[in-house]
């Protein structure tokens, strides 16, 4: 009854991407599952919790691969909204670079954590590939939403309104990447019934899903003319 509990609750904050669309505009405060940490080195306390945890709730390759795919996807958003302050960005452009970074620090933190503490390797945070396993082979997949260097060398060239305009029309397509992410794992078999796993994919979307909606009206009040509020 718990699985079946936790797969109806995936299904309902999945389906929640569709509706954020016509949600309201407030951007809440981002939330983290866990407290972060500097994910410095797994303690003693901290691997023996790991281990209760997935005699509980075993986690899967899927939820690793998640784990480790979406440390890389934070990092290149961080990169990105760290450009706003010196690229002329405008004040309500910088209020949501400043929350992405400070939201999606917190995460990449509580992803590191979650990987040390059960003894899997940590990538790179400039990874922009996810390693994945099919019939035997591995392969290096691009992971969703992730921009191109092309893309990234335009933004980096735009100022004020342009970077603007350029800022959140590839914010919105790096944040449904993240979405789509969030998808693949609650599709996987068996994935997401680790707590942790459960809570922070199940934030990632909600929270993301939110900021899509908020930046599109963003988006629509710059090319219209319109003050954003």
């Amino acid at each position: 009854m718990k699985l079946l509990k936790k797969r109806q609750m995936a299904a309902v904050l999945l389906a929640a991407v569709a509706a954020s669309a016509c949600a309201g505009t407030s951007m809440p405060t981002p939330r983290t599952s866990v407290e972060p940490s500097k994910a410095q080195g797994s303690t003693p306390s901290g691997i023996a919790a790991a281990r209760a945890d997935s005699i509980r709730r075993p986690y899967t390759a899927a939820d690793i691969h998640f784990m480790s795919a979406m440390i890389g996807h934070h990092s290149q958003a961080i990169v990105v909204a760290r450009w706003a302050p010196t690229h002329g960005a405008s004040p309500s452009v910088l209020r949501l670079a400043e929350r992405i970074v400070n939201g999606q620090e917190d995460e990449i933190s509580i992803m590191k954590q979650w990987l040390i503490d059960r003894r899997q390797p940590v990538p790179e945070p400039g990874a922009t590939t996810m390693r994945m396993s099919m019939n035997g082979m591995t392969h290096d997949m691009a992971m969703p939403g992730m921009l191109t260097e092309s893309q990234l060398r335009q933004l980096d060239a735009a100022r004020s309104d342009e970077f603007d305009r350029l800022f959140l029309k590839l914010m919105i397509q790096h944040h449904r990447g993240a979405v789509s992410m969030v998808k693949d794992l609650f599709g996987s078999h068996g994935a997401g019934q680790d707590e942790t796993i459960f809570k922070f994919a199940s934030d990632v979307n909600v929270d993301q899903a939110t900021e899509i909606n908020r930046m599109e009206k963003m988006l629509a009040s710059l090319v219209l003319g319109v003050p954003f509020p």
